[in-house]
C-alpha cells in the first residue's frame, strides 16, 4: 500500500500507471462507493474515460484495485478506499480522504446497496438496521459530508442508486426497498436546496441487473439473464446525469425497467 492517509477507519492508497495526459487541477473528481465490482465500477471505468479523478470505495482493497486498473487511472487518477458503508465514521472519513488527496469533490456516485431477501416474519432487528445503515445512512453521511465541499465550489452532483422495487417491491424486499426509498427523497431534497447553489442530484433506480448480488439472491431460472438490465445499462444513465445529459430530470428518480 502507498500513498497512506492518517484518516481514521479507511485504509487508502492510490492506484499505479496512468493513461491521462490532462495536468491533475483541472480534472474533476468522483467518490463512488461500491466501486469494487457491478454498476459501480461500470461508472468509474467511464467516468475515467471522461477524465474523471476516481475515489473508489467498498469493502474489500482487491476489486477496488481491479477496478482502477480496468479504468486506467494511475497514481495521479485513484485513490483506492477499503471501508464497510455501514459504519457512518468509514463514510465520511472517506469524503475527507478524497478531498484530502484531490484537492477537491465534483461528484458523489452512492451506489453501495444491501439487499436482504426474507419474508418480514424473519426479517429480524439486525436485518433492518444492516440494510438502513448501508442503504440509507451512508449516503446521508455522504452527502453531509460532501455539502460543504459543493458549496465552497458552487457545484457538485449527487446520484444515488435506487432500485425499482420503490416503486413495485418484489416480496421479500421489505428491508431493502424501504431503505433503498430513502435515497430517492434525498435526490429531491438535495436538487432543490441546491439549485442556488450548482449542485445538482438524481437517483436512478433500475430493475433487475445482471450482478452477483443479484445471482447471489435468484438463480437464473427465476429471473433469467434476459430479463436483466446490465451494469452497463445503469452506468450510461449515471454518466449522462453526471455530464448534464439529464438535466430535465434534477431531483427525480429516473426508472429503469427490464429490458
Amino acid at each position: 500500500m502507498t500513498d497512506q492517509h492518517d484518516t481514521p477507519g479507511v485504509s487508502s492508497s492510490t492506484a499505479a500507471s496512468s493513461s491521462h495526459s490532462s495536468p491533475p487541477a483541472a480534472r474533476p473528481v468522483a467518490l463512488i462507493t461500491g466501486a469494487g465490482s457491478g454498476i459501480g465500477r461500470e461508472v468509474a471505468v467511464r467516468l475515467a474515460g471522461e477524465g474523471y479523478r476516481l475515489a473508489l470505495v467498498g469493502r474489500r482493497e482487491g476489486p477496488l484495485r481491479e477496478t482502477a486498473a480496468m479504468a486506467g487511472a494511475g497514481d495521479d487518477g485513484a485513490l483506492v478506499l477499503a471501508a464497510d458503508v455501514a459504519d457512518a465514521e468509514r463514510v465520511r472519513a472517506a469524503v475527507d480522504a478524497a478531498v484530502e488527496r484531490f484537492g477537491r469533490l465534483d461528484v458523489l456516485v452512492n451506489n453501495a446497496g444491501y439487499a436482504p431477501l426474507l419474508p418480514i416474519e424473519r426479517t429480524t432487528p439486525g436485518v433492518i438496521e444492516a440494510a438502513y445503515r448501508v442503504n440509507a445512512l451512508a449516503p446521508a453521511h455522504a452527502i453531509a459530508r460532501a455539502w460543504p465541499v459543493f458549496l465552497r465550489q458552487g457545484s457538485g452532483c449527487i446520484v444515488n442508486i435506487s432500485t425499482m422495487g420503490t416503486d413495485d417491491p418484489f416480496e421479500g424486499f421489505f428491508a431493502y426497498a424501504a431503505s433503498k426509498a430513502a435515497v430517492n427523497l434525498m435526490a429531491k431534497s438535495c436538487a432543490k436546496e441546491g439549485k442556488r447553489h450548482g449542485i445538482r442530484a438524481f437517483a436512478v433506480a433500475p430493475a433487475a441487473v445482471e450482478t452477483a448480488m443479484l445471482r447471489g439472491l435468484f438463480p437464473p431460472e427465476v429471473i433469467p439473464p434476459e430479463a436483466c438490465l446490465s451494469p452497463g445499462d445503469v452506468a450510461a444513465v449515471v454518466v449522462d446525469c453526471i455530464l448534464g445529459r439529464r438535466d430535465e430530470d434534477n431531483g427525480r428518480t429516473i426508472f429503469l425497467a427490464s429490458p
